[in-house]
């Protein structure tokens, strides 16, 4: 062992207790450990806890992420097509991007919003032409984007609307959950999120036909686990020793465990409580680094789950993000960038089909001078007013 103290206020940390270890074990000591009765039921807590009609359970957010763009190209008609463009955040994590890159489209970045970090409404507006298939809207950070203002933007041009709500679980636009506005919406439930099952993640969709496919596609692309009457396909001639393995889509193997979806069941029943919390904690430090020059914290949209806290160095700072990040790590603050910065200035774009971005000054922003605090699934009190102290003190 290295002997090395825990930080005064790491990135994450363990939302399990007891409840959770013994949700595992009893599902290794039945033997039932592959995909069955444990994920369904969890699946249906799922879509009722965010107020969605059906709910798919995969391995992991960036499965889900997979998952709701290449439903759309199954789908009667067919609602992308490759070649097609796909509007995007320029800030997101980079299983946002290459699902749509890996199933033929052309990724076209939009700025984000200096303040709310999502996307930039009129730059988002200026995208959309003809040429345009899908939007891709990601909910950054626990903060909802303005969907008021996105599906006005998308429906009235027939435009297909993806929310990647892997890191916003618990957070509301208008009252309605976020995630749930899309076609499709995404979840992630890694551990350093709002509820974890280790790996994990959730597709959650209203549309019948939609659900069918993400059904036959998360599984091999066979019929073995649809509805006997389905959007998918008609049933075999043969009954169910044909139909066990007959595949009818080129699918994956994406299925979860019964284990995390156990871990899932208990950790469900906590998550008003974490969000609770995550929304007390924000509260206090937001309210203290109101007025400190040099750093703007992110800006509340609706009610945001608040994932974290991203702060971006701003005009007034007078040191540098490295320097600022070094003081925080002395002090026992863990840090990282915001997201994966503007993902257009990753080298992988070498290798994803794009069109040359735009001027992008907030996403640059938030590249050269953000960072990111993780936000506890507890009320931290006191801990918070120390936090902020730390985070003034750093700044300068």
């Amino acid at each position: 062992m290295s002997g090395r103290a825990a930080p005064f206020w790491p990135l994450a940390a363990s939302t399990w207790d007891g409840a959770e270890r013994r949700a595992a074990i009893a599902v290794i000591e039945s033997g039932e450990t592959t995909m069955g009765a444990r994920v369904a039921a969890f699946e249906v807590r799922f879509a009722e806890t965010v107020g969605a009609r059906h709910a798919v359970m995969v391995n992991s957010g960036s499965s889900a992420n997979l998952l709701a763009v290449a439903c759309l190209f199954f789908t009667d008609p067919p609602r992308a097509r490759a070649g097609a463009v796909a509007v995007v955040p320029a800030v997101s994590w980079a299983t946002t991007y290459f699902p749509l890159a890996q199933y033929g489209l052309i990724l076209r970045f939009v700025d984000v919003d200096a303040g709310t970090l999502n996307f930039d409404l009129a730059a988002l507006e200026r995208a959309l032409d003809h040429d345009v298939a899908v939007v891709f809207a990601v909910n950054l950070l626990g903060n909802p984007n303005d969907f008021d203002a996105v599906r006005r933007l998308v429906e009235a041009r027939g435009i297909a609307l993806l929310e990647d709500n892997c890191e916003s679980l618990g957070a509301t636009w208008g009252g309605r959950a976020a995630g749930t506005f899309g076609a499709v919406g995404t979840f992630s439930t890694f551990f350093s999120h709002h509820i974890s099952t280790m790996e994990g993640g959730v597709c959650v969709t209203d549309d019948e036909e939609l659900h069918h496919i993400l059904l036959a596609l998360r599984a091999h692309g066979w019929t073995r686990d649809l509805p006997r009457s389905n959007r998918v396909a008609e049933p075999a001639q043969g009954g169910d020793f044909h139909e066990l393995y007959r595949f009818v889509l080129p699918g994956y193997n994406l299925r979860p465990t019964e284990v995390a979806a156990a871990i899932g069941l208990e950790q469900l029943a906590k998550l008003p409580g974490f969000v609770a919390a995550r929304r007390a904690n924000a509260a206090r430090f937001v309210a203290a680094m109101a007025d400190v020059p040099g750093v703007r914290t992110q800006k509340e949209l609706g009610e945001s789950s608040w994932f974290g806290f991203a702060l971006t160095l701003t005009g007034q700072a007078t040191r540098s993000r490295e320097e600022v990040v070094a003081r925080l790590a002395a002090d026992g603050v863990e840090s990282r960038p915001i997201v994966a910065g503007n993902f257009t200035r990753q080298p992988v774009m070498a290798r994803l089909r794009h069109e040359p971005p735009p001027p992008l000054p907030a996403a640059d922003a938030v590249h050269e001078r953000g960072f990111y605090i993780g936000n506890p699934h507890h009320e931290a009190d006191d801990a918070i007013d120390r936090l902020a102290k730390i985070v003034q003190d750093a700044v300068g």
